[in-house]
């Protein structure tokens, strides 16, 4: 499987429908606070300006609702992973990426059969507090090989100048949220992204 370069993370159909018809392929709609009904509309709704555009829609946590409203990604981190059940994912047919901050976690992803793997944070990231340092570049390497085939997605702290390294070091994609929704001009910014990325596309 081939990931876009460009990862796009969002936390809103509206965050969709504005940045999606600009180009991006590869959109992943991450809800952490919202009723039930709110989050089915919101997936719903980010599904069909997907399917308008011919972009990957990948749902964070809510592989549930994932089946019922019949998406084909998700995304897991490693606590949700945990409480999911893989067989009904797999039944349903979902896609699968997971999230990784150490070694542990990166075996018990890779046990999963993901197909994805993603490593953050790769620089100082102001997305969530969390309890790792930053990754860098050499672990992003040691991830590249550590993974084998598996597409691997670098996250955290990223901006278009340092994509090429980031790339270099082995990353298939490279996953963004503050650098755009928190730009002046997300658009603009979301273009720039586009433009920086399509040499790896």
């Amino acid at each position: 499987m081939k990931l876009d370069p460009f990862y796009l993370i969002v936390d809103s159909a509206a965050w969709i429908g504005r940045l999606v018809p600009l180009g991006v392929k590869l959109v992943q709609l991450r809800i952490k606070e919202m009723d039930v009904a709110g989050l089915r509309e919101e997936i719903i709704e980010a599904k069909h300006i997907c399917a308008e555009h011919d972009c990957q829609l990948i749902v964070n946590d809510h592989w549930r609702l994932a089946i019922e409203t019949d998406c084909d990604f998700i995304h897991l981190g490693q606590e949700d992973l945990a409480e999911a059940d893989l067989d009904a994912i797999r039944a349903a047919g979902l896609k699968l990426g997971i999230s990784t901050h150490d070694g542990a976690e990166l075996r018990t992803a890779l046990a999963a059969k993901p197909d994805y793997v993603a490593l953050g944070p790769v620089y100082p990231t102001i997305l969530k507090k969390m309890r790792w340092r930053p990754q860098g570049l050499d672990r992003l390497a040691d991830w590249r090989k550590r993974v084998g085939d598996v597409p691997l997605v670098a996250i955290g702290g990223l901006n278009p100048e340092r994509l090429p390294g980031v790339f270099a070091a082995g990353a298939d994609s490279a996953a963004v949220v503050t650098d755009i929704t928190l730009n002046a001009d997300p658009e603009a910014r979301a273009r720039e992204w586009l433009a920086a990325t399509a040499q790896w596309r």
